[in-house]
């Protein structure tokens, strides 16, 4: 996921500043202002590192020198030094936890998609393991980036990436049919359509009205091959589950 290193500056200034607040009492007083430092980044566990070009844009622009030691993706070991900075002592203070959490969550997240991803492998399937927007708010590009960088799939981004029909909609509508029959009327033609449904017999309602992908919502594995069949025997083996 590639976005203008300036744009990414702005949501790192964002969450930094967030944090700071009017400003940090306890570097400014326990901390020689001027004073240099180390200071060094080690992972306490193994996993997928991620989130080591946002604290390396961060550290830019903070005016710290910063040496990354491993690269997003990568696989690190317990007790290994992710990366080494140096500079200001106070800025380094004020922005450690800023930094901390980015490279955390996101190597959290990777490691967890990779391991999944690392199993649908060697059960030698097609399947994808793909990312829900239950993210936390002003999260969001760096979740999803998380999960790329481990060989998930980001699945929608934003509300405006694909259609979406979930139950809230259909209740609101009145049927599957029917949703999916006014998206196709008043979408885009470049737009997908996805319909997430909770039984069998819907998700064939959903693929007979030009559905291209259907989400089963919570299916037990029985569930969803039961599905599987049930599509595959209507002819619409084709559409995405």
């Amino acid at each position: 996921m590639f976005i203008p290193r300036k744009v990414l500056e702005e949501k790192l200034k964002q969450i930094l500043a967030e944090d700071i607040g009017q400003g940090d009492v306890t570097a400014t007083a326990v901390v020689p202002a001027g004073l240099t430092v180390s200071a060094v980044v080690i992972a306490k566990e193994e996993g997928v590192a991620a989130g080591v070009e946002e604290a390396t844009i961060l550290a830019d622009y903070l005016g710290l020198n910063i040496t990354a030691k491993v690269a997003d993706g990568e696989k690190i070991e317990n007790k290994q030094v992710l990366m080494e900075l140096s500079g200001d002592a106070q800025t380094i203070l004020s922005a450690e936890r800023t930094m901390l959490n980015i490279i955390s969550r996101m190597s959290g997240i990777a490691t967890t998609t990779r391991r999944l991803t690392e199993k649908l492998q060697k059960a030698d399937s097609a399947a994808r393991v793909a990312a829900t927007r239950k993210s936390a708010p002003g999260l969001l590009f760096f979740d999803k980036k998380a999960v790329l960088i481990a060989g998930g799939d980001p699945h929608r981004l934003h509300l405006d990436d694909l259609v979406l029909i979930k139950d809230n909609h259909i209740a609101i509508v009145g049927s599957v049919e029917e949703a999916v029959k006014r998206a196709k009327q008043k979408v885009s033609f470049t737009k997908k359509i996805e319909v997430e449904v909770t039984e069998a017999e819907d998700a064939l309602k959903a693929a007979q009205a030009g559905a291209d992908i259907v989400m089963l919502d919570n299916f037990s594995p029985q569930q969803l091959k039961q599905a599987s069949e049930l599509l595959k025997k209507a002819g619409f083996g084709n559409v995405l589950l």
